[in-house]
C-alpha cells in the first residue's frame, strides 16, 4: 500500500496544487473528494509517475506499507447514506414473490427508487454483524412477536462515494453527474426480511436495514474504471424513455460500468473443516436499469444537497440468470428453495456463524484487471 500522507510530508506531491497534498495528509478522504475531478486526475497522474519512474524509487519506497500492517477503516466520513433499487431483475424477482400479477410497480421504469439509510451503522469489511431483533408479522389477530430476526439476508451492491456535491437548491445535471462521483466500493446491505415485511408499509425500510451496512475499505475511482465502460441497460421496446433530467447530454453507449460482483458464503462448519467458501452469485453492474450518474442526478434533482463523502448504494446487483441473483430472498424464493452448501448444510437465510464475502473486479481484454477487494461480514448471535 502507498501511504499518501507520507508522500505528502516528504514533498513528493509538491508539483500538484497545494490543496491536493494538504488533502492527502488528512486521516479520511473527504477533503480530497471535495476538490473535484481535476484534482483527482492530477493526483492519479502523479502517483503513476512516482510508481513507474525508477529515479523516484528511493523516495517512494519508505512510503510503501505492507497490507498486513494496516488496520482498515471506512475510507471517508459518511454524512448521509441512501440506498437505491436499481436492478430491474432484482425488483422483478422480489416483486413476483409478493405481487405475481404486478411484480414491478408503475413508477419503477420512470424514477430511480431509493430510501434514506442510516450512516451511523456503516462498518468496514470484517466488522462483526450482530443479528438484529425486531417485530415480525403476527398471526391472524395476534400480537407481533419481538425477537431475533429469523430471515437475515445479505444484498450484493456497489457503493458510490460522492465528491464535491452541490449547494442546497441547485440540482446536478445528469451530464455532469460523474464529475461529482469520486469512486466505487463494494457494499453489503444487510436485511432482516421478516422485520422488513412487517414494517415497510407504508413508508419503507427502517429497522430492518439500519443495524449494519458493510463496505469494503477500497475505493476505485471513476477514472480507473474508464476502460470498463459499457452501454446503458437495454430497455424493453415498450419501456418509457428516461425523462430529460435523467437523459440530457448523456452518451448511452458508455454510461454503464462493467463491475462484476460475486457473493460467497462460508458457514462455521465449513471454516472448521477448511472448506472453500461457496459462490452463490455473480452479476455485473451493466445489468442495472439506472446508471450511477442517473441515480445521483435524480437524488439532487429536487435540490437536495450532496456533500463530499456521502454514499449511495446501487441496490442489489442481479442479472437475468438464476446464478446472478444477488441475495438469498431471490435465490431461495423466500425460503422455498434452500441452497445446499459444500458441507451438506442447507440455507434459506443466514445462520449465526455464517460469513458473507463479496468480491468485485473489472476485466477486459487489452487492459489490466482491477479488483475492488473484499467486503466481509460474519453473523454473530443477537444480544441477550
Amino acid at each position: 500500500m502507498l501511504d499518501l500522507r507520507a508522500l505528502s510530508e516528504r514533498g513528493l506531491l509538491g508539483i500538484i496544487d497545494a490543496d491536493v497534498p494538504r488533502a492527502c495528509r488528512a486521516p479520511l478522504l473527504n477533503d480530497l473528494m471535495a476538490l473535484g475531478a481535476g484534482a483527482w486526475r492530477a493526483l492519479r497522474g502523479r502517483l503513476s509517475e512516482l510508481l513507474s519512474n525508477e529515479d523516484e524509487r528511493p523516495g517512494v519506497e519508505p512510503c510503501l506499507v505492507a497490507t498486513t500492517e494496516v488496520a482498515m477503516a471506512v475510507p471517508a466520513r459518511v454524512g448521509d447514506y441512501t440506498d437505491f433499487y436499481a436492478s430491474a431483475h432484482h425488483a422483478t424477482n422480489v416483486g413476483r414473490l409478493f405481487r405475481p400479477d404486478e411484480p414491478l410497480l408503475p413508477n419503477y421504469k420512470w424514477v430511480p427508487i431509493g430510501y434514506h439509510g442510516r450512516a451511523s451503522s456503516i462498518v468496514v469489511s470484517g466488522h462483526p454483524v450482530r443479528r438484529p431483533v425486531g417485530q415480525r408479522r403476527p398471526g391472524a389477530g395476534g400480537t407481533p412477536p419481538f425477537g431475533p430476526s429469523e430471515m437475515l439476508d445479505y444484498e450484493v451492491e456497489v457503493g458510490v462515494f460522492v465528491g464535491p456535491g452541490n449547494e442546497l437548491g441547485a440540482p446536478i445535471p445528469v451530464a455532469e453527474a460523474e464529475e461529482h462521483i469520486f469512486g466505487v466500493c463494494l457494499l453489503n446491505d444487510w436485511s432482516a426480511r421478516d422485520v422488513q415485511a412487517w414494517e415497510y408499509q407504508p413508508l419503507g425500510p427502517f429497522l430492518s436495514k439500519s443495524f449494519a451496512t458493510t463496505v469494503s475499505p477500497w475505493i476505485v475511482t471513476m477514472e480507473a474504471l474508464a476502460p470498463f465502460r459499457g452501454p446503458a441497460f437495454e430497455r424493453d421496446a415498450g419501456d418509457p424513455a428516461p425523462l430529460p433530467h435523467l437523459a440530457d447530454g448523456v452518451d448511452a453507449r458508455t454510461v454503464g460500468v462493467d463491475v462484476v460482483v460475486e457473493a460467497y458464503l462460508e458457514s462455521q462448519r465449513m471454516r472448521e473443516e477448511g472448506a472453500t467458501p461457496v459462490r452463490l452469485s455473480s452479476a455485473s453492474t451493466l445489468d442495472l436499469y439506472w446508471s450511477f450518474a442517473q441515480m445521483l442526478a435524480h437524488h439532487a434533482s429536487n435540490g437536495c444537497n450532496m456533500r463530499p463523502g456521502d454514499l449511495f448504494g446501487s441496490g442489489t446487483v442481479s442479472g437475468a440468470a438464476a446464478a446472478a441473483r444477488g441475495c438469498l430472498l431471490e435465490i431461495t424464493r423466500r425460503g422455498e428453495e434452500p441452497v445446499t452448501l459444500s458441507s451438506g448444510e442447507t440455507r434459506t437465510f443466514l445462520e449465526d456463524g455464517d460469513e458473507v464475502i463479496l468480491r468485485g473486479s473489472c476485466a477486459r481484454e487489452g487492459f489490466r484487471r482491477i479488483g475492488l477487494g473484499e467486503c466481509r461480514g460474519r453473523v454473530f448471535p443477537a444480544p441477550q
